[in-house]
C-alpha cells in the first residue's frame, strides 16, 4: 500500500461525509466527485466498503431511488450523527495540518 493510500485512508471518511452532506449521491457519482477535486486513487471498491461502514454506523442513510437511465440506485444521505461527525473532522483535521505542515516543510520545533 502506497504511502498516499495510507494517508487517503485516515481521511476518506470525512472526505465522504463532506460530499454527501453537500448533496444526496449514488457511489459511482461519490467515485466521480471525488476523483474531480484530484482524489484519483479512490476506486468504486474502495468507496462502497467505507458506505456500508458509515450507514452502519449512522452517519448515513441510504434509498433506492429510479434513475432516468437505467435501474434504480442507492442515494445516500448524510444523518444527523453524520453531520457531528462530520464537524468533529473538520475540528480535528484543522488542528492537524498545521502543525505537520509546518514539520514537514522543515519548520523549527519548540
Amino acid at each position: 500500500m502506497s504511502i498516499r493510500s495510507q494517508l487517503l485512508k485516515g481521511i476518506l471518511d470525512g472526505c465522504i461525509l463532506s460530499v454527501i452532506a453537500d448533496e444526496s449521491v449514488y457511489g459511482y457519482e461519490l467515485s466521480k466527485k471525488l476523483q474531480q477535486v484530484g482524489l484519483s486513487d479512490v476506486s468504486e471498491g474502495t468507496i462502497y466498503p467505507v458506505l456500508l461502514r458509515l450507514q452502519k454506523n449512522g452517519m448515513i442513510k441510504g434509498e433506492m431511488r429510479p434513475s432516468a437511465s437505467g435501474p434504480n440506485r442507492k442515494y445516500y444521505d448524510i444523518t444527523e450523527q453524520g453531520e457531528e461527525a462530520l464537524e468533529i473532522i473538520q475540528e480535528e483535521w484543522d488542528l492537524l495540518v498545521g502543525p505537520v505542515s509546518q514539520l514537514l516543510q522543515g519548520g523549527e520545533t519548540p
